[in-house]
């Protein structure tokens, strides 16, 4: 037998999971920065997209919908991949990364990621519109990390308050004169 002969050992295996249906795992060791498995399923427009979009009461809020920069979509429902079964954590051990053509998306582990070990990356779900309870509940996660944000969409960031009595030019003087400072 050749080493071209030699089946690839996956880096994963499809179960159940504790945070939400079936789950990805890791079937070995993964050392950080390996491209662990591309998304899968067909290409759609958005538009396409939001005419499939789930009409299931029961869970009206999950697809398998991947969202490309070049605005296509990928539909992992039917004929999706294992990737589809990676789950939400606010606390991921990998992440999505858009190929160079904008064509493809493959998961890659942000660390060593111990056999065994459930994989996750952080769906930062973008929607369109206010982000109210009810859309947040929806999406609610269930990573249960430390940092977990309560859903699995993405957040805007938090204005900083100002103190009482101060005024922008005086928020921008006390930078600018941290920064002399500092240099």
């Amino acid at each position: 037998m050749t080493n071209e002969d030699t089946p690839i050992k996956p880096w994963h295996v499809v179960r159940r999971s504790k945070l939400h249906g079936n789950g990805v795992f890791a079937a070995r060791k993964i050392p950080a920065g390996t491209r662990i498995i591309e998304y899968g399923g067909e290409r759609i427009s958005a538009k396409e997209a939001d005419r499939r979009h789930p009409t299931n009461p029961d869970d009206p809020f999950h697809t398998f919908f991947f969202a490309l920069s070049s605005g296509r979509v990928i539909d992992g429902g039917d004929q999706g991949n294992d990737a589809r079964w990676i789950n939400h954590s606010c606390e991921p051990n990998c992440e999505a990364q858009e190929g160079k053509h904008g064509k493809r998306v493959y998961i890659v582990a942000l660390r060593d990621i111990p056999r065994g070990t459930e994989l996750s990356y952080d769906y930062g779900l973008v929607l369109d519109g206010r982000i109210t309870k009810k859309l947040k509940e929806g999406y609610r996660c269930l990573c249960g990390t430390p940092p977990c944000r309560g859903t699995m969409l993405a957040l805007p960031a938090k204005k900083k308050k100002k103190k009482a009595g101060e005024t922008e030019a005086a928020t921008t003087e006390a930078a600018s004169e941290t920064a002399a400072t500092a240099s």
